[in-house]
C-alpha cells in the first residue's frame, strides 16, 4: 500500500521532512538540536524509512543532522541493558526493522553527514551518495568497547565498507575515523565546508531526478543488493548475540 507525503511527513519526532521536485530532504534532530540517540529513534528511524519507501514521489532522499553533530553522544559503560531475553525482544524488533527499512528505500540516497556520527554511524554511510564536512567523524562508540556485542548491523556494514581486517580493527577499539581518512578508506565521497553539503546535496539531486525514473529506482535496487543480502544472513544472527552478551553482562554487574 503506498503512501501520500501527508499522511507521514509530521509524524516522527526525531526526523524533520520536507520535500520539493521530489527530492525528500530529512534531517535528524532532538527537540530542535543536534540528535541525541536514544530509545525514541531507535523506535522511529525504522518506521519513518518503511513510510518513506512506501511513497513513490521520493526519488532521492537527502539526510544530515542538526547544527556540528550528525548523531551522538559518544556512548558510555553507564547505557541500560537488557537483563531478560523479554526485556530484548523490543530492541531486537527495532534493530531488525532500521536496518531493514533504510537497505529498502527504493530512491536514491545522498547523506551530508554535517559532524561526528559518533551513534549508528553505519545509517550515513550507507548512501549511495556520502559528502562529509571538515570537521566529521565515524566511530562506533556504543558496542564493544562498552561491553557490547557490534551485532546490530556494524558487524557486517563495516566489513563490507572497509574490508575484513580494518573493519574488525575498528569495531574492536572504538577507532575514531575522520573524514580525510574516511574519504581515503572510500567511506566518503566528497569533503565540503559544512555550509556547502546542502547545496551540494541538493546540486547532485537535480541531476539525478532527471535521470529516467526506473533506471534511478532499478539502479538504487541494483547497488543495494549486495548489502540486503548480507543483512538477510546476518543481521538477526548479530543481534541475538549482542542481546545474549548483554544478559551476560547484567547477570556479571549484579554479583
Amino acid at each position: 500500500m503506498t503512501l501520500k507525503f501527508e499522511e507521514y511527513c509530521d509524524r516522527y519526532s526525531t526526523i524533520k521532512m520536507e520535500r520539493r521536485d521530489r527530492v525528500l530532504e530529512l534531517t535528524f534532530h532532538s527537540d530542535g538540536g543536534p540528535l541525541r540517540w536514544s530509545g525514541v529513534p531507535h523506535a522511529e528511524f525504522g518506521h519513518a524509512f518503511s513510510d518513506i519507501a512506501r511513497d513513490p514521489e521520493n526519488t532521492v532522499i537527502i539526510m544530515t543532522g542538526t547544527g556540528d553533530e550528525f548523531s551522538g553522544p559518544v556512548a558510555s559503560s553507564n547505557v541500560a541493558l537488557r537483563s531478560t531475553a523479554d526485556g530484548w525482544q523490543n530492541t531486537f524488533r527495532e534493530g531488525m526493522l532500521l536496518t531493514t527499512s533504510l537497505l529498502e528505500l527504493n530512491a536514491v540516497v545522498i547523506s551530508c553527514v554535517n559532524g561526528p556520527a559518533t551513534r549508528h554511524p553505519e545509517i550515513p554511510l550507507l548512501a549511495d551518495i556520502v559528502l562529509a564536512s571538515p570537521g566529521s567523524c565515524f566511530q562506533d562508540s556504543a558496542h564493544f568497547v562498552n561491553r557490547v556485542v557490534p551485532g546490530d548491523g556494524v558487524h557486517f556494514i563495516f566489513p563490507l565498507l572497509l574490508g575484513l581486517n580494518r573493519a574488525r580493527y575498528f569495531l574492536l577499539t572504538g577507532q575514531v575515523l575522520q573524514a580525510q581518512e574516511a574519504k581515503d578508506l572510500g567511506l566518503v565521497s566528497e569533503i565540503l565546508p559544512r555550509d556547502e553539503l546542502l547545496p551540494r546535496a541538493r546540486e547532485l539531486a537535480e541531476v539525478l531526478v532527471r535521470q529516467n525514473p526506473l533506471v534511478l529506482r532499478y539502479s538504487r535496487l541494483l547497488l543495494t543488493q549486495q548489502v540486503k543480502r548480507a543483512s538477510l544472513d546476518l543481521l538477526g544472527y548479530g543481534l541475538a548475540l549482542e542481546g545474549l552478551a548483554q544478559i551476560h553482562e547484567m547477570e556479571l554487574r549484579a554479583e
